[in-house]
């Protein structure tokens, strides 16, 4: 498991472009019948993926985490961005089929992660954060989501949000989960753009077309910064940091955060022409 310290806002105005990937881009996800695991030091966030191709793979306990469990002291929200799997967690079973969610609960020991297909495995794409309580294991589709548009074509920013792993949908302790699919002709995500000081945020790009990218904006509102982004993969956005992006194609993108408030609207909105 990749471990990121967490970085203050002096430290990142005087990153170069490979110390900013350094510290805030998750570039590989998914690799084969392994756990890719990355632990942020902003609110001990846990983001990475798990693809089965030719064998079940078990949730692993990686030793930073001290604990005797993966899931000792977190919670876990996975959501499927491959083929149909399935994830059997204290032995009971979920098919999870492409962008259902499954939301699993503090203290469940083993978990294992199958593909139906190896020739198209599920990509179980996964976020996790620390828990005080126990909340039970709850599937979610799309069409339990809560779901809201936003945004408009002539703004290049229509967009539908489906929030499956939030507060207003099923009880969890502070991790909130869910999906962001822009318009065809639309590029831009979580614009106008804001902060929220109370809760980091994990920023997770599929559906990009090939040959297509994605210009991740990063950094205090007054001292912006940008990443260029590949198709699955993640960037990580502390609390003192807009998270937004403008992409070359429209794009789906899966949200994460954990923090001390679940009030999804609690933002500090930047107007789009205080952004420098």
């Amino acid at each position: 498991m990749d471990n990121r310290l967490a970085i203050s806002p002096n430290e990142a105005k005087q990153m170069d472009t490979a110390a900013l990937r350094k510290a805030f881009l998750i570039d590989k996800i998914f690799e084969a019948d392994t756990a890719q695991f990355t632990l942020s030091h902003y609110d001990r966030y846990i983001a990475g993926g798990i693809m089965p191709v030719s064998k079940a793979v078990a949730l692993p306990n990686p030793e930073k985490l001290k604990a005797q469990f993966f899931l000792e002291r977190r919670e876990m929200g996975i959501i499927n961005v491959g083929g149909k799997g399935t994830i059997t967690a204290d032995g009971q079973t979920y098919e999870l089929d492409y962008k259902e969610a499954l939301y699993i609960g503090k203290g469940t020991k083993d978990v294992q992660f199958t593909s139906a297909d190896g020739k198209q495995p599920a990509k179980f794409y996964i976020n996790a954060a620390p828990a005080h309580h126990t909340y039970p294991t709850k599937k979610i589709s799309k069409a339990n989501a809560e779901v809201v548009e936003l945004g408009s074509a002539a703004t290049a920013n229509h967009r539908v949000i489906n929030k499956l792993i939030v507060a207003s949908v099923l009880e969890v302790c502070q991790l909130q989960m869910g999906m962001t699919e822009l318009k065809s002709g639309s590029v831009w995500n979580t614009m106008p753009a804001h902060t929220h000081d109370r809760r980091m945020e994990v920023y997770f790009y599929f559906e990009v077309p090939e040959n297509q990218s994605v210009c991740h904006f990063m950094g205090e509102p007054q001292e912006t910064r940008h990443i260029w982004m590949q198709n699955e993969q993640a960037v990580i956005s502390p609390n003192w940091s807009i998270h937004s992006g403008a992409g070359t194609s429209n794009y789906t993108f899966i949200w994460g955060m954990a923090g001390e408030n679940l009030d999804y609207g609690d933002m500090d909105h930047c107007t789009i022409n205080q952004l420098r």
